[in-house]
């Protein structure tokens, strides 16, 4: 039996904390379920972040382009 988090996809690259940050209380507010992943390593540190972005954000499939849109709204007001 499949858990509820295996047919989640990977949605979007997410650039640094702060939009991930804003986006996550973001969807919490809309009640749309996600789940953020960060590409920090211990390892590496933040080597691997600087090259791949600092994470991404997985959700169920039916959400995907009220994420994108959300995504691009946080990036556009973080432009100005």
């Amino acid at each position: 039996m499949k858990t509820k988090t295996e047919t989640w996809r990977n949605i979007a690259t997410l650039e640094n904390q702060f939009e991930a940050e804003i986006l996550e209380q973001v969807l919490k507010d809309r009640q749309i379920p996600a789940l953020f992943r960060s590409y920090e390593d211990l390892a590496y540190g933040s080597l691997y972040q600087s090259q791949k972005g600092w994470g991404s954000v997985w959700a169920p499939p039916e959400y995907e382009a009220e994420i994108l849109a959300l995504l691009e709204e946080i990036r556009a007001q973080a432009a100005n």
